[in-house]
Formats: structure tokens, C-alpha cells, sequence
């Protein structure tokens, strides 16, 4: 049983040093003692020429992101600043039972909002 075989990926910057090398080919069969050389198929340099003149950005591999719904976003907003409205108040709350405590004030009981 054979070894699996993986796919080459090359590098931005060999496939623009192979570019220029192949542009630099002037003679007969030199460009195919190249490609022999490198293990390259004359496809590759297709490919990448127009990858080159599209300005040779790689793709991003991977699931593309999905867009945010503006309304999830105002609302995520709102949560954050509904939840920061919350700690400071539960501070202040914190505060005036410890400064309840200090003086001796008797605190009435807040009827509660939340199911037990």
C-alpha cells in the first residue's frame, strides 16, 4: 500500500520567484527543463500569471463569516450597557445596606420581582 499523497501548496513568494524565473526564459526548452526541474506543469504558470495580474492574494480558507444583523448588534450593545446599569446599581444597593448597617438603620423588605 502506497503513502498518501497530500496536495503542494506554495508560497506567494515562490510562485512570483517562479514567475520571474519562467519570464526570464528566452531559449528553447528552456522553460520546459524549468518546470521539469521544479515539478511544475505548465497549468501552474498559467494560474498563477493570473493570479499575478489580479495581485496574487491568497485565499482565505475556511467557512466565510457570517454578516451581522444589524438588529443583533444593537441589541448586543444594549445588553452591555443594560448589564453595566446593573452592577453599579447592585453597588450602590451593596453600599447602602453596608452603610445601613454602620448606623444602625432597620431596612424595609423589597418586595421581589423574580419567581422563586
Amino acid at each position: 500500500m502506497s503513502a498518501r499523497h497530500t496536495r503542494r501548496r506554495f508560497t506567494t513568494a515562490y510562485k512570483l520567484e517562479i514567475l520571474r524565473k519562467a519570464d526570464a526564459c528566452t531559449r528553447h526548452g528552456e522553460l520546459g527543463a524549468l518546470l521539469r526541474k521544479e515539478g511544475l506543469y505548465s497549468s501552474h504558470l498559467i494560474t498563477w500569471r493570473q493570479q499575478r495580474e489580479r495581485g496574487l492574494t491568497p485565499k482565505k480558507r475556511g467557512r466565510k463569516p457570517v454578516p451581522v444583523d444589524p438588529q443583533v448588534k444593537r441589541l448586543e450593545q444594549e445588553n452591555r450597557r443594560l448589564t453595566t446599569r446593573l452592577q453599579k446599581a447592585e453597588a450602590l444597593i451593596d453600599f447602602q445596606k453596608k452603610v445601613a448597617a454602620l448606623l444602625q438603620i432597620p431596612l424595609k423588605p423589597v418586595p421581589s420581582d423574580e419567581a422563586d
